[in-house]
């Protein structure tokens, strides 16, 4: 059995994006920890928050309960500030991870990594799926973490299928049902189109089997509703095909993708 240690920006991220891998690896006896850069204190404020409750503190609960419903092992804080959206001002406000020291930031990764003994760490794709600052700084982070770590773990990148996404969109605007405003080849937050294509994907995971435990991180994330409740909305069916698989980059690992699990012998 391993340890694998996923990074990611804010509390949720890990629930859309990587919750059935993390699922599927606590289910096989692995540690599975997770890392938040951010205290994602620049989300939805909750509507059943507690008197004087922040929304940090907020999402430090939800973040647990999402935690619980994945098996997960162990929650880790670096503790920086929530930078908001490219071009808003917090991207360069004092403690924003945006604009913290990389080096400082990949000693307190590394410092994990060590007390974990890690085999794997998963971080983003290199403009962090869609260009959020928060995402493309952990892509810088983890590159910069991995090899300051007493043992290099292997380093994995989450990443979306935008191969697949615009198949699916096609498919939907063929049947006429497609009433999206957006579509993934078009420019994302940085000017770049969401996700990777197919041929750049090393590892695409079918996580099926844990889409109830991936429903359930989402469901303890609810206060970030304008995504959160788009997803749960879905039809069951188009939810298993939206959140059914996962995809990751293997820096260093050729294609093509392969459809298998790729922590089985790690």
């Amino acid at each position: 059995m391993s340890t694998i240690v996923y990074c990611h920006a804010h509390p949720d991220d890990e629930a859309s994006q990587t919750s059935g891998a993390m699922a599927r690896a606590s289910a096989e006896g692995h540690r599975v920890v997770v890392v938040f850069a951010t205290n994602g204190d620049h989300g939805e404020v909750a509507a059943d928050a507690l008197e004087g409750e922040t929304v940090a503190d907020y999402r430090r609960r939800e973040a647990e309960a999402s935690a619980k419903a994945l098996g997960l092992a162990r929650i880790v804080w670096l503790g920086y500030a929530d930078s908001g959206m490219t071009g808003w001002e917090q991207n360069d406000a004092e403690g924003s991870f945006h604009r913290a020291d990389l080096g400082e930031a990949a000693r307190r990764l590394a410092d994990v990594l060590d007390e974990e003994d890690a085999d794997v760490l998963v971080g983003y794709d290199w403009h962090g799926g869609y260009g959020h600052p928060d995402h493309v700084k952990v892509h810088h982070l983890v590159h910069a973490a991995a090899p300051l770590a007493r043992r290099t773990p292997r380093l994995l990148e989450s990443t979306m299928n935008r191969t697949e996404m615009s198949r699916m969109f096609e498919e939907a605007r063929a049947a006429g049902v497609n009433d999206w405003d957006w579509n993934p080849d078009d420019p994302m937050d940085d000017g770049n189109p969401l996700g990777t294509p197919e041929d750049e994907i090393t590892w695409e995971v079918d996580v099926s089997s844990y889409l109830e435990q991936k429903r359930a991180a989402l469901e303890a994330h609810k206060s970030q509703a304008t995504d959160i409740e788009q997803f749960l909305a879905m039809a069951p069916e188009i939810f298993a095909r939206a959140f059914g698989t996962e995809h990751y980059i293997e820096p260093g690992v050729d294609g093509p993708m392969r459809h298998a699990w790729p922590f089985g012998d790690v």
